[in-house]
């Protein structure tokens, strides 16, 4: 029956939703619906870093607006927690501009090289051989961050682009303070940081873990970026910094080129939209997977009167609502601009709808009941930051290197730690990466194609106010960005948002994984009862950043997740 349901499901879908669409396309993008935002008055800034949250309000100080802010911010978390992101990495910015409620998702994705193909890490036999695709240079992808900040400073931002960079290169010259959430994910990369001469002797303390308060500095980095804030674009993609970072990623056995780095280009996307109780969601497009999997599984929820259910179907319901999500991930997505991808489909409450009728209350689904996709199965970090100005303009911006420290390579003279993300590829369909994730065809390599994400930077706006948030966290980005949803749409505080105990379901492997202390014993067995596999994890994870607009009190509020180090704070205009 259920694999009947799913069959026909689609046809009644294409025949009902026409008149829907054209509804919701003229009610969310005709002129009339661009009237100017009211203005909050003040600033707010959450980001994972001190550093960086302080290179913010610097620049909002300045005159600059939320956009300048976020390229002061972005270039500044690429010195101070090089772990997470930096200018050998690429991210998504979702941009709020307030005077005509224009939004775009800047796509600074990286994308594969020219010379990459499909089964470059296959072995002879067709097996994946897992670490060609996370360290060292062939793990690469060309970067798309510098592009993007280069693009969001001339196109969006008040100030120029020198003026925002500078708050990162006095950090990359004056150098910053490694705490233990560094020493904790340098730890994690050791080995691998320490078979790079560079990368060990810029982020290592004698080619061993720094000790706490070792400060590192980084003249190198500091000189790319003034080559970025002299020249732009340019100062990075071409010239002098293109030509080393290109002979040394060659040398070292990758396959970069000049013309790699030449012809990348930053893309602006339409954001993914949907609505869950009254609240608009805007959230990021493909080549991400966080916006459709987050508005389809919102979507599923929307059908059940979740806070009037006891605790166990509520936790379950959630779950099952993950599951499906994720397995639409590994079958439909991937880079928009190699594949086509049903995202009306995918986000459309019809198909919610039929999604949700395959879910039964008493007990839990089988990943391997799911129809039309079946597989065989066998610490990470990001960053996020959110930022609000006066004006209502607002950011949402979600970057990664991949896993932490990147691929652990660094190109001599230009202090620029390179990305993993040739991992988010399905190096081979239905064999998972370094997250577990799986993926098909829609996500294989192909030269110039852009991998598929789990980053998920999310706008929320509703009568009552207006919310801007995200987290690192790998493959379970996008649970915590919809728990965190769930906190706000039940009214809790922003601090109560970033702090909620999580758990994760992921469609493979079959199990929730979830903090300590996020389900109690009672409830756990509850889940086991209705037929859930359960997965506890030793330490909590993401490192959630969010700012909150209460339009009824006209206060702005925000927080920085507690598991991390960052900073929240909340400034007069």
């Amino acid at each position: 029956m259920v694999r009947n349901y799913f069959q026909l499901r689609g046809a009644f879908f294409y025949a009902a939703k026409s008149i829907s669409l054209l509804i919701a396309f003229i009610t969310l993008f005709t002129p009339s619906s661009f009237a100017a935002d009211p203005a909050p008055g003040a600033h707010a800034i959450a980001t994972a870093h001190p550093v960086a949250t302080a290179a913010g309000q610097k620049i909002l100080a300045q005159g600059g607006n939320a956009f300048d802010a976020a390229v002061a911010i972005s270039a500044t978390l690429a010195v101070v927690e090089p772990y997470g992101s930096g200018l050998g990495g690429g991210g998504f910015w979702l941009l709020h501009r307030a005077k005509d409620r224009f939004e775009v998702m800047i796509d600074g994705r990286e994308q594969a090289p020219a010379a990459a193909h499909r089964d470059m890490y296959l072995d002879e036999a067709g097996n994946a051989i897992g670490h060609l695709s996370l360290n060292g240079p062939l793990a690469a992808a060309i970067p798309g961050e510098p592009a993007a900040l280069a693009h969001i400073a001339e196109k969006y931002g008040n100030l120029p682009l020198r003026q925002s960079l500078a708050p990162a290169i006095q950090a990359a010259e004056k150098g910053f303070v490694v705490d233990e959430h560094y020493i904790k994910r340098a730890r994690f990369r050791l080995e691998v940081m320490q078979s790079d001469p560079e990368t060990a002797a810029i982020f290592l303390q004698n080619g061993q873990l720094p000790k706490p308060g070792y400060r590192i500095i980084q003249k190198d980095l500091a000189n790319t970026l003034k080559q970025m804030a002299a020249k732009g674009r340019a100062g990075f993609y071409e010239g002098v910094v293109a030509q080393t970072l290109v002979r040394e990623v060659r040398r070292a056995g990758g396959i970069w080129s000049e013309a790699d780095l030449k012809n990348y280009r930053v893309i602006e996307r339409q954001p993914v939209t949907g609505e869950y109780h009254g609240t608009r969601i805007t959230s990021a497009a493909p080549p991400s997977s966080g916006g459709i999997a987050l508005i389809t599984m919102l979507n599923v929820l929307a059908q059940y009167p979740l806070e009037q259910l006891p605790e166990a179907t509520h936790t379950h319901l959630i779950v099952e609502a993950m599951r499906r999500a994720y397995r639409d991930r590994a079958q439909y997505l991937g880079d928009p601009d190699f594949i086509d991808i049903p995202v009306e489909r995918l986000t459309h409450p019809f198909y919610a709808a039929g999604l949700s009728a395959s879910i039964r209350t008493d007990r839990a689904t089988r990943s391997a009941e799911l129809p039309g996709y079946h597989l065989n199965q066998r610490g990470h970090h990001t960053t996020h930051f959110s930022v609000m100005d006066g004006e209502g303009n607002r950011v949402a911006a979600t970057l990664s290197i991949n896993y932490p420290f990147g691929a652990a390579f660094t190109p001599k003279g230009t202090g620029v730690l390179l990305n993993d993300e040739m991992d988010d590829f399905s190096a081979k369909p239905g064999t998972p990466n370094a997250y577990g994730l799986v993926g098909a065809e829609a996500n294989a390599i192909a030269p110039g194609k852009r991998p598929l994400s789990s980053m998920t930077p999310t706008f929320l706006e509703s009568d009552a106010g207006v919310a801007v948030l995200g987290t690192p966290g790998g493959s379970r980005i996008i649970t915590m960005v919809l728990l965190g949803i769930l906190e706000f749409s039940a009214d809790k505080s922003v601090l109560d948002v970033v702090s909620r105990a999580r758990f994760h379901h992921q469609f493979l492997p079959d199990a929730i994984q979830f903090e300590p202390n996020a389900l109690s014993e009672s409830l756990q067995k509850e889940l086991q009862q209705l037929g859930h596999h359960l997965k506890p994890m030793t330490r909590r994870y993401g490192n959630m950043q969010a700012v909150h607009w209460n339009k009824r009190s006209n206060t702005l509020s925000a927080a920085s997740d507690p598991r991390g180090g960052g900073e929240a704070i909340v400034l007069p205009e």
